[in-house]
């Protein structure tokens, strides 16, 4: 009888701890199991690269030999947001990078990083980016080639590693594994000062991240290695 109680107040507590999560509007939008409910950026379907794999959203490594890694592309999921919160977990394999954009507009005939941030998912250690740019500004949580993660803290290939990124107002921050390494304004003189000593500086869309509505979709990177997501949640602000 003891042992029912026990159970019964366990499942209680499970029941009501979902109701909270409920009540802040956390919304999971991976479930691990499917791709579904996701798709390619410009396509109405998924990439075939992107597979799950132990529970986890996983971009394949491009390889010549496998005819299903031929199927490439970065993934979206097809809701816009403005103000959000977004959390997730990622690993990488050894020497891998790929990318988590938001604020994501699709361009035909442009590439989904002309018009969109980038918060950098990259093997530091093993990875040749992670020397390039300026002051790191390319390697693991930065905002990519323009705003360098500081503290770096990201862990080494494959350990997973937490990400949060708020969007409010323009506002931006990014935290890897509990930490807050980056922070910025959107659409104003700073950014666009910012933007005009990157890579970025020639494409005009990426001035306006979001567009005229100021909103966008969440996209995860194909860049061609082997990378792991998980938990993937997500609550307008």
């Amino acid at each position: 009888m003891r042992v029912f109680v026990s159970m019964l107040m366990i499942l209680c507590w499970q029941i009501s701890i979902c109701q909270v999560q409920e009540k802040k509007g956390w919304v999971k939008v991976f479930v691990g199991s499917s791709v579904s409910g996701w798709r390619g950026y410009n396509r109405a379907d998924a990439p075939g690269a992107w597979t799950v794999e132990d529970g986890a959203l996983k971009i394949n490594r491009k390889s010549s030999k496998d005819k299903w890694h031929a199927d490439r592309g970065d993934l979206i999921y097809p809701v816009k947001y403005q103000n959000f919160e977004l959390k997730l977990e990622y690993k990488v394999a050894k020497g891998s990078n790929s990318g988590i954009l938001y604020l994501v507009t699709e361009i035909p005939n442009k590439l989904i990083y002309h018009s969109a941030p980038e918060f950098q998912i990259l093997d530091n250690e093993n990875h040749p980016d992670a020397k390039r740019g300026k002051n790191g500004n390319r390697q693991a949580g930065s905002l990519y080639d323009l705003i360098a993660a500081n503290p770096q803290v990201s862990k080494p290939y494959d350990t997973w590693n937490s990400v949060r990124i708020v969007v409010k107002k323009g506002h931006v921050e990014h935290y890897l594994n509990g930490k807050k390494v980056v922070k910025y304004q959107l659409w104003g003189e700073d950014w666009k000062s910012l933007v005009a000593e990157s890579k970025f500086k020639s494409w005009n869309e990426f001035l306006m991240p979001g567009g005229s509505t100021q909103s966008g979709y969440i996209a995860l990177q194909d860049h061609h290695d082997d990378v792991w997501f998980r938990n993937i949640r997500i609550k307008k602000l």
